[in-house]
């Protein structure tokens, strides 16, 4: 659909821009760059009008991924269940565990969720200390309003325990 949108618009561009040619006349190339610049223009607005529709402000939620040093626990995948339902799901490769452990957020999931009461579970499955095969879930009660809403799913080292946290955080709104 979008894509048919997008020709519709390139095509109604060029028509619109083109003066007629005669035969074996060649397109201007500052025309061309100028046509080239408005359509990719075009093509921004209607990304972001996409985005407004399928994922209103007030019913916005976004869950992140985030790793703290990464000593105790080697990810391998998460899942992520709102009210029991899987919504989404990841394994990781080797970079994108560097990555993580280097400081990166990796999204995980961008939906809408009417105001409400939810559960949110994350699992996650991986290695711990010795290398033995670890499995741990945490927990976050979320109380929707009309705000967008952000989780963030922190895998931590906790030196003392010498063992991996995990625990879902909200953010604060903006």
């Amino acid at each position: 659909m979008r894509r048919c949108i997008q020709f519709l618009i390139f095509s109604l561009a060029i028509a619109a821009n083109t003066p007629a040619l005669a035969e074996g006349e060649a397109f201007p190339a500052d025309k061309l760059e100028s046509l080239k610049r408005d359509v990719l223009k075009l093509n921004r607005d209607l990304l972001i009008l996409e985005e407004d529709l399928l994922y209103p402000a007030q019913s916005q939620v976004a869950f992140y991924v985030s790793m703290d040093v990464g000593e105790y626990f080697k990810l391998d995948a998460v899942k992520l269940h709102i009210d029991n339902k899987l919504s989404a799901s990841h394994l990781y490769t080797e970079h994108q565990r560097d990555a993580l452990i280097r400081g990166g957020i990796q999204p995980l999931f961008k939906g809408n969720l009417k105001s409400g009461s939810y559960t949110i579970s994350a699992f996650f499955t991986g290695f711990g200390p010795q290398g033995r095969e670890y499995k741990r879930a945490a927990t976050l009660e979320l109380e929707k309003t009309d705000e967008p809403a952000v989780i963030e799913l922190r895998i931590a080292d906790a030196t003392g325990k010498q063992q991996p946290e995990f625990e879902l955080v909200e953010w604060p709104a903006p």
